[in-house]
Formats: C-alpha cells, structure tokens, sequence
C-alpha cells in the first residue's frame, strides 16, 4: 500500500522571473541579491551556475568566478505573486499542497480531484500548466514518500521529471552519493565520509546501533531513509515555527570584530530566508558554538515584528554583548521564532487536512 507524492520545484526561480520580465536577460548569466562587498547570492540562473556561482555565495566571490555576472535586487512581491499562480495549478489537483516556500512544494494525489491514476501523468500535466500560465519551467519528483520525491525532483533537473517506483527505491538509494541525500548537509557529509559512507549502499551497511552512536537522534532517521522509509504526512498550510541560519568557521574566532563581520553576512541570509517565506519574527536566537564544542544560546523578544537584515543585525549585536565569550567560536547561527504565519482556525484546517490523507495502491 503506497501514497502518491509529488515534490515540484521551480527551475531557477527568483532568476527565472527576473528573465521572464525583462527579456535581455535571457541567455545571460545573472545572480539575484547584492553585489557588494556585503551582498550574498539569493538565487543564480543557469548560465551563472556553469561558473560556480551558487545561493548563499557572497557578491563578491559570485563576481569573481563570473565577471560577466548581471546583479538584480530582489523583487519578493513579484515572486509571490507568480508562487501564488502556481499554488492555484496545485490545488486544482489536490488539497494536501505542503509549501517549502516560494518556489517548491510537495503534493499528496493519491485521491485527487482529477481521479488521475497515475501520478506520473498528473506532475506532467502540472509542470506543463504552470508553462502555459507562468513561461516558467518547473520539475518534479514522483514517489511514495516526501524523503525519495523531494531527491528525485533534482534529478532531471532543469525541465524534467522522475518517478521512482516503489520496486526501484532502493537500489536508488543505494547507488546515490551521500550528499545527494535530502537533509544530509556538507557537516553531516564530511562526518560520513570520516567514516567511510560515501554511499547510500556505504550508509546502509552500517547498523543502527552504529549510527545513533555517532549522529545521535538523527542516526535513526538515516537509517530509515536509505531504506525508503518516510511516514510523514503532507501538511497543507504548514506552519514554519521558526527561520534560521548559521555558519562554521574554517578557523576558530576568538575576537568579536571578527565575529561582526560573520554576523553581517548571516544577518543577510536569515532577512533573505525571512522574505522567501513571506514572514517576520518577534524572539531573534543567537547561536554560539565554541571550540570545545559547547554551545550558548541567547534571544531576546521584541515587541514587533522584524524581518530587515539592519534590524536582525542591531539586535544579533545586543545578544552578542550580553556577555563575554568564553572561548574561541567556531560557529555562529541566528534564528527567528514567534512568526506572524497562522491563526487559529488555520491550525485546525490544517489538522482536519491531515487527517484525512490514507494510504492506497494504484497505477503509477
């Protein structure tokens, strides 16, 4: 007994809508965000991609690997607006829509509107309508679960599709580089690769006991999913708890002015993450990792919400001065909390929603 669980993902696309809507953009390389010395890359096309130019890469470095490279400042508004298209192509298939944020989301059809069969047909049509109504491409994962639908979405990427039968999932994950696996970051990956997981067939060889051992609580999780195992639930209207972002330092920190320059950047990416999402925050968490490995945290609550980078920055310095280091810092992380996202009667829709979703098996 399977579900049917599509992951769709825009292509590109805060770069992708700065293209559509001014056409001398197209075939050129172009990077979303700021290109000064304290800007950080939101989003690149595809022609930048092919020099290295990634998210979350400063300005600066972007440049550098592409001095061809066109800057745009971001348009939020305008992405919401082509997001909220797209979520409308959604919800006439299904109900059960789990937005990631702006440009991806995962969708439950195993009942669906349309009484389509076969939920390979309904991501083709899907990625088509939102062509005809947006002149935007989108690709899509196609499985049992979020954990193998959300990877298999990368897979043929840009413009593609890839379903991954029940039978196929894993030999799949067998074959697929640890840091292709959705959740596992590069800490997590280099962590692996010390101990000799290179592999999904690498990670499945090593026994839960094992596992739980070196990472944990999360040494369980990775034991399901190289074996397919993920029981979550779609969940429309999801609600975000709270927004974060950090960084490990390739050498240890020992002077706050150093530590402020890093939390400039950090401060960029948390408003950045903030805007995606269409949310602002009122308990801002500072992070501090030291190099013992232990940890602090220190928040504060304000009276309104925020989501600037200038005022995430101004309190993040409050948090940092509360009192001293006690060691050298290895990494530091802001995270946003106590989000203006749902109401009452939203959470309880989403629970009804929820409630909802069975299991059936039928034609893929």
């Amino acid at each position: 007994m399977h579900r049917k669980i599509i992951h769709v993902d825009m292509d590109a696309f805060y770069a992708s809508v700065e293209q559509l809507d001014f056409p001398e953009l197209r075939g050129k390389p172009i990077a979303v965000g700021g290109a000064e010395n304290r800007g950080v890359v939101s989003a690149a096309s595809y022609e930048a991609r092919k020099f290295g130019v990634r998210s979350a890469m400063s300005g600066v470095m972007a440049k550098k690997n592409c001095p061809e490279l066109i800057f745009m400042p971001p348009r939020f508004d305008r992405y919401k607006q082509v997001s909220k298209q797209i979520r409308t192509i959604f919800l006439e298939y299904t109900d059960l829509v789990e937005p990631l944020s702006l440009d991806e989301a995962f969708l439950d059809v195993t009942v669906n509107k349309k009484g389509i069969t076969s939920a390979t047909l309904i991501a083709q049509e899907i990625r088509n309508k939102i062509f005809e109504t947006t002149k935007l491409t989108a690709s899509a994962g196609i499985s049992v679960n979020k954990f193998i639908a959300k990877i298999a979405s990368d897979y043929n990427k840009p413009n593609g599709q890839k379903t991954i039968n029940p039978e196929e999932i894993e030999p799949f994950l067998e074959g697929l580089e640890i840091k292709k696996f959705y959740g596992v970051g590069k800490v997590t990956a280099d962590k692996m690769y010390q101990l000799g997981i290179f592999t999904g067939k690498d990670l499945k060889a090593k026994s839960e006991e094992f596992l739980t051992a070196h990472f944990g609580k999360s040494g369980r999780h990775y034991y399901d999913i190289v074996r397919g195992i993920d029981l979550s639930l779609v969940q429309p209207n999801r609600t975000i708890k709270s927004v974060g972002t950090e960084r490990t330092f390739d050498e240890n920190l020992s002077s706050e002015i150093y530590i402020l320059e890093k939390l400039d950047f950090i401060a960029v990416d948390l408003e950045q993450r903030l805007k995606k999402h269409g949310i602002s925050g009122k308990t801002l968490t500072l992070k501090i990792k030291y190099s013992d490995f232990s940890q602090q945290t220190r928040s504060i609550t304000l009276p309104y919400y925020v989501s600037e980078k200038s005022l995430l920055l101004d309190v993040a310095k409050e948090l940092l001065y509360q009192e001293r280091l006690k060691d050298s810092v290895r990494l530091i992380g802001l995270s946003m909390s106590n989000l203006n996202t749902k109401t009452a009667d939203e959470q309880l829709m989403q629970k009804k929603a929820v409630a909802v979703q069975l299991r059936f098996d039928f034609k893929w």
